[in-house]
């Protein structure tokens, strides 16, 4: 197949139909402040190390959640450094993958890696996605929206492109999450939006979406054992073994992922 394009300037005109939504109006210093924050973000081997690890679990989400849907083409939001596709296309989980990110060292990477089905990546604002209407059986927004300051914008584009939309957050709005007991300071994660399985909904289904599943899931213990050793362990089966008892009561006080497959209402 021919090498997959990667346009060089996120000032690149989106190629969107006349139905596109104009971008939103943003103020330059969030705007500066959300490209500034993930300039670098995929820019050391330590990082990038942490995104492959990490990826395993995130797209076998997708693929479980996904499969019964029609997934050949495939474009994921906030790609990154392409970690997620890049496993989606070794285990030949759609035949044409494109994605789109606001992180120059991402793109980096992700043309760095070795593709058998990527035909483009593309730099965007955050919002205005550059495709016509309905252009892929699936968008995939893993661990994105916890980061946007306008979600409900990214995911209306969302499902204006793609005819499915699978979104991935994870579950930061419970009892034993330090970051909710004092003032809101942005930190390395770049999370500003918290969110447990009803909040993540609410927001999914006010922004014109219908769900279709919906699943919380669990990191393997590798993200945990990573740098922590037994400690990691035993956090991992403590939240292991709450999830098993009651996913409810669960959620309400440790951190887990939640996986969403929608489609936007019949209009």
């Amino acid at each position: 197949m021919s090498a997959p394009s990667f346009s060089s300037s996120p000032t690149d005109p989106p190629v969107a139909s006349a139905g596109s939504p104009s971008k939103p109006s943003l103020d330059s210093l969030s705007a500066n402040r959300l490209s500034g924050h993930y300039a670098d973000y995929f820019a050391t081997p330590e990082q990038l190390e942490w995104y492959a690890l990490m990826a395993v679990d995130k797209s076998d989400n997708i693929m479980s959640i996904c499969r019964d849907v029609p997934h050949d083409s495939i474009l994921d939001v906030g790609a990154g450094d392409g970690a997620v596709l890049n496993r989606l296309d070794r285990l030949d989980f759609g035949t044409r993958l494109c994605a789109v990110d606001i992180s120059e060292s991402g793109l980096r990477a992700l043309k760095s890696k070795a593709w058998k089905h990527l035909e483009e990546g593309r730099p965007f604002d955050g919002y205005a996605i550059p495709y016509p209407d309905q252009s892929f059986d699936l968008v995939v927004l893993s661990h994105v929206i916890e980061h946007v300051e306008h979600p409900r914008i990214l995911l209306r584009e969302a499902a204006r492109v793609g005819r499915h939309v699978y979104i991935e957050v994870p579950l930061e709005f419970n009892r034993t999450n330090r970051r909710l007991k004092g003032d809101f300071k942005i930190d390395a994660t770049g999370h500003i939006n918290f969110y447990n399985p009803a909040l993540i909904r609410l927001l999914i289904q006010s922004s014109g979406l219908n769900v279709l599943r919906q699943e919380v899931r669990h990191f393997t213990p590798k993200a945990y054992t990573r740098g922590r050793g037994r400690k990691g362990m035993l956090n991992y089966w403590i939240k292991e073994t709450a999830l098993r008892l009651n996913r409810g009561f669960a959620s309400t006080w440790f951190n887990y992922h939640c996986g969403i497959l929608c489609k936007r209402e019949s209009v």
